[in-house]
């Protein structure tokens, strides 16, 4: 920044803090001879419509078509997306971006009949061309995945309607999000120096974590006085997406909307039952922290807008660039020499966009095309939060260089259930290295403030908000109406439980359902609570057998998305078929929660 505070452009970052895209494409001419190749595939895949049932040969020259034409059109897209993000106001990458996205249109509705010819083949006869054709066994575990989908999809007409319809089935989540994001408006309240400041969603989590509890309280109630406003709309709104949810299970032959949701990795519903019942055996251990902190907070109620202030006094704790590349390093050492040196290498050698400058997309990721090598994009602030987010993207990046190293492209990807196991993994081992290196008082008490907090916003609040969407589907599905009354004494109710009896539960908490856009992608959020168990059990495997264990964690991320994610766990020695993973990740919260309860006698 210069000394007015605005922000550099881009030229005025040094390239070595730059990635280098050149090695994806050398040039703006590179990719679009590639953008015209993929048209002319887009051609040829028609002139397999129809003939997927001629002969063994046929069906394999179809597959590897399409996997070749993914991969290609990933390239073109991957390689747009991340020029722009570089810059959104360059019109040059703006304009890629969009000829990208409607190449990438264009492909993923020639490709559409691909699956339903297949599935439209007697079984005998793909058993059969599996025999007849060697090369068919690479895609096995393609074929059985399309069979297992088998009885769930519909004739090509019932398909067509139902995609037809898609769009105006989508509307409740339309409706909420502009009223959500655009329509609702927020009082103004008095700021800690008596300012009048307007509340916006993103300002509500930074006045809740105001030292000023006058403040917090004032902010807390305007917010939710805009929802209370609003309840029967969004009330309305929350029924027609799981309507919606049910309507899907139901035209596609599942028992409910969460086995719909579950089969699509291919999860029994014990996992997400067994999620539910083993936090809610524990929440003994949420209670004694809500005890912790009434009493650090030195109240005499706390109150639900007592949570999110910090319990431990802010400290300054400037971590430089190259100073963060250390402390993961270290960190990351118990992951072996070879997972160390290649991020290093990676680091070095274009992987990274690391400073913030005009136009650049905000936040952090891990991305990049198969074929290369992956990329992260950051903003990196000199704090301790950013030191995170670098092993966190740390880890995906290395999850996608195995992956891609050792899987063929149809097997390169990874899904969602299984991608935040890397990153966690990485953020939990600098955690552990962290707290025993790090000898200072104030910094112990920093870190474990922070352990805990991750543990609450993503073990026990996710799992109280993935109650929370199984009861109100089991609800719907049962023909009973879904009030706003009804929805707001639910989620009242799941929040005396979950907090406990040293806090306050105000009655204006009954409204956080209706600002809570993860509940119009159902049963989403419990992976969340699954992915941190899982990665804290990895972990503690890694920290405590060594090599044995090690070798198993980088088999799995070397496995990519080649089977099933439980299946993917097992291999790194965790099974979320039982309770145990989630035991030992909350056992862990009761450590940690002792050590800051000694630590603050």
């Amino acid at each position: 920044m210069d000394g007015k505070g605005s922000l550099p452009g881009r030229h005025e970052i040094p390239d070595e803090f730059k990635w280098r895209l050149e090695d994806i494409y050398p040039s703006n001419e590179e990719w679009e001879k590639d953008f015209q190749q993929i048209q002319a595939m887009v051609s040829e895949v028609e002139t397999f419509r129809g003939r997927l049932g001629l002969s063994a040969g046929t069906l394999l020259e179809a597959l590897e078509l399409d996997a070749r034409l993914r991969e290609l059109i990933e390239k073109v897209f991957v390689y747009a997306r991340m020029r722009r993000d570089e810059d959104n106001t360059n019109p040059v990458y703006q304009a890629l971006t969009d000829r990208a996205e409607s190449l990438s249109a264009r492909v993923q509705a020639a490709l559409s009949f691909l699956a339903p010819e297949i599935l439209a083949l007697p079984e005998e006869v793909l058993e059969r061309y599996r025999r007849e054709e060697s090369g068919l066994a690479l895609y096995d575990f393609v074929l059985e995945e399309l069979i297992r989908q088998k009885e769930h999809v519909l004739s090509p007409a019932e398909e067509q309607i139902i995609a037809l319809a898609g769009e105006a089935i989508q509307a409740s989540d339309s409706i909420f999000r502009m009223l959500n994001n655009a329509d609702i408006s927020f009082p103004t309240i008095l700021d800690e120096t008596g300012k009048e400041v307007e509340i916006t969603h993103g300002r509500y989590t930074r006045f809740l974590e105001s030292n000023d509890r006058r403040m917090r309280k004032d902010a807390f109630k305007a917010f939710y006085s805009s929802y209370r406003g609003l309840k029967n709309t969004i009330a309305a709104t929350l029924n027609g997406s799981v309507k919606r949810d049910i309507f899907y299970a139901r035209v596609r032959k599942h028992p409910s909307a969460l086995q719909a949701s579950l089969f699509e990795d291919n999860i029994p519903p014990e996992v997400y039952d067994n999620l539910i019942h083993t936090v809610r055996d524990h929440l003994g251990l949420m209670h004694r922290y809500t005890a912790l902190r009434k009493r650090l907070l030195g109240v005499d109620e706390l109150h639900m807008y007592d949570l999110y202030v910090p319990v431990v006094k802010d400290i300054t704790w400037e971590i430089s660039y190259p100073e963060a590349v250390g402390i993961v390093r270290e960190g990351l050492s118990p992951l072996g020499r070879s997972y160390v040196e290649t991020m290093s290498k990676g680091l070095e050698s274009g992987w990274i966009d690391l400073y913030e400058s005009r136009g650049k997309s905000s936040g952090a990721y891990s991305w990049g095309p198969y074929g290369v090598h992956p990329y992260v994009l950051m903003n990196y602030q000199n704090n301790l939060s950013n030191v995170f987010t670098l092993a966190h993207e740390l880890g995906h990046a290395m999850h996608s260089y195995y992956s891609h190293t050792e899987q063929p492209y149809i097997y390169a990807h990874y899904k969602i259930f299984t991608a935040e196991v890397a990153s966690t993994v990485n953020e939990s081992l600098l955690m552990d290295h962290l707290l025993r290196t790090v000898g200072q008082r104030d910094k112990q008490l920093y870190l474990l403030n922070h352990y805990l907090e991750q543990f609450r916003g993503t073990v026990f609040r996710q799992t109280m908000f993935a109650e929370f969407e199984k009861i109100i589907h089991e609800r719907a599905e049962a023909g009973e109406a879904l009030t706003p009354d009804s929805l707001n004494e639910l989620y009242y109710r799941l929040n005396i439980d979950y907090h406990g009896p040293a806090v306050v539960v105000d009655q204006d908490i009954a409204l956080e359902w209706a600002r809570i856009p993860h509940f119009y992608s159902a049963f989403y959020v419990y992976k969340y609570a699954t992915g941190f168990s899982a990665a804290t059990a990895i972990t503690r495997l890694i920290l405590t057998q060594g090599e044995p264990a090690l070798a198993n964690y980088i088999t799995f991320l070397k496995k990519g998305g080649s089977d099933y994610p439980l299946n993917l766990l097992k291999t790194a020695g965790v099974d979320l078929s039982t309770p145990r993973p989630v035991q030992d990740a909350l056992r862990l919260f009761g450590q940690l929660l002792d050590r800051l309860e000694e630590l603050t006698v």
